[in-house]
């Protein structure tokens, strides 16, 4: 067969379809859109196998990050539906309510390829935001979801639009009627966006920032600030989410300010025995003041003493008139000039050591004192160093803690009484 006979046939094939005008349509609608499709896999090849080679640049990093978000993917995918739109107007035989309709369906999808490509630009540039130093301190994740929200909303009016070929701005128009049903759907969501607004706005919650809600069970770490919610990893590791909304209208605390001034607070007590409180003797006075922290204190203590006692005549011969150190005294100097002098403890925050009213415990000796670090595990030996030596270092003084009697105590207590008992009566046998 010759190039004669096939183009004779190729004649005979097409006017054979003037006599069909369906199928002559059908047959080019078919052929457009095999062309799109090829088009569209090697605009897809080439806009990929490009974005590939400028990513390899270290001045154009910022172009894996569209890679990996799929925006070039998106971006190709409208080819498609560019390609029919502009080659319907070859397709022989097709009539004017046909051009408008596939015209219609390929630019909705072109609408909708064009709004997937913004969204994954919006998630790229979030990526991009999470490498700077800013990301730390200031989320726009929240920023990012609404504007994908809104970004559908409208693309999604859009495509409607298109598909029943009408203007957006009728559509539009009808959602002023419906917005208190608008208002009332997305209650939440217009709330937890002021909130997030607030939060980010005024510094209130970062990424990282140690935050205790216990009303929702949340002590812990902040690891995700959303729309929606923000998640706390807990320090047993489980994750609590809060909704954004509830951090503005209910408290919580953030640890964020004593993590940044440098010190953490110890604010514990010791509950001396009343009973051990009492005067210092004389001998006393002179074995501590050879203690080196208490050696200032002491001297600086019995010149004020015998000055005031001198000042007061014969009347300080009684021992009710005159003052004198007391061991609870001379403790608590000692405490607070051991403070001062250990290593760990911030100098330049707030040190003292207070004596609390008095309870049925004892008398509380508060410690208060902020140490030199943030670490939770360095915070908890510092202040288990301290109380340790503290509480070894009482009978120097003459004191002793208070301790509720346990079952022990009571129990050697009354061994004595029964062992010096004379005679301790059997049990009688009663007739019957």
């Amino acid at each position: 067969m010759d190039i004669k006979q096939l183009w004779l046939r190729a004649q005979d094939f097409f006017s054979a379809l003037d006599q069909h005008p369906l199928l002559q349509t059908g047959l080019g609608l078919a052929l457009l859109l095999i062309v799109a499709l090829v088009l569209g896999r090697v605009a897809r090849y080439v806009i990929l196998h490009t974005a590939r080679l400028l990513g390899r640049q270290p001045a154009l990093h910022w172009v894996n990050d569209l890679l990996q978000n799929k925006v070039f993917h998106r971006l190709a995918q409208t080819t498609p539906s560019l390609v029919i739109q502009f080659g319907l107007h070859l397709v022989p035989e097709l009539s004017k309510n046909g051009l408008i309709f596939f015209g219609n369906v390929a630019l909705a999808f072109t609408f909708l390829f064009q709004v997937l490509a913004m969204s994954a630009l919006l998630n790229a540039l979030l990526d991009i935001y999470a490498r700077t130093e800013h990301a730390r301190t200031r989320s726009i994740k929240g920023y990012v979801q609404l504007a994908k929200m809104v970004l559908f909303v409208f693309g999604a009016i859009v495509i409607v639009a298109t598909l029943i070929d009408r203007s957006p701005l009728l559509l539009l128009s009808g959602l002023g009627a419906m917005s208190a049903v608008i208002l009332l759907v997305y209650k939440d969501t217009l709330l937890s966006f002021v909130a997030s607004v607030q939060l980010t706005s005024n510094d209130m919650l970062r990424v990282g920032d140690w935050i205790e809600m216990p009303q929702v069970g949340a002590d812990g770490d902040v690891v995700d600030i959303t729309l929606h919610t923000v998640k706390v990893q807990n320090f047993d590791k489980t994750i609590v989410s809060i909704p954004t909304w509830r951090l503005m209208s209910e408290s919580f605390r953030n640890w964020r300010g004593m993590q940044q001034s440098g010190g953490r607070r110890i604010k514990r007590s010791l509950f001396i025995d009343a009973g051990a409180v009492r005067f210092l003797h004389d001998d006393e006075e002179q074995r501590l003041s050879r203690v080196r922290l208490l050696t200032d204190y002491i001297a600086r203590k019995q010149a004020e003493l015998k000055a005031w006692n001198e000042a007061q005549g014969n009347v300080a011969a009684m021992a009710a008139n005159r003052r004198r150190m007391t061991n609870l005294g001379t403790f608590r100097a000692y405490a607070l000039a051991y403070l001062k002098s250990h290593p760990e403890v911030q100098p330049d925050m707030t040190c003292m050591v207070r004596q609390m009213q008095t309870t049925a415990q004892g008398v509380p000796l508060e410690i208060y004192c902020f140490t030199s670090t943030t670490a939770w595990a360095d915070y908890e030996r510092i202040q288990g160093d301290i109380f340790d030596y503290l509480l070894a270092v009482l009978p120097e003084f003459g004191l002793s803690l208070y301790q509720q009697p346990s079952g022990n105590d009571l129990r050697a207590g009354m061994l004595p009484a029964l062992l010096g008992a004379s005679h301790i009566p059997e049990p009688q046998e009663h007739a019957l």
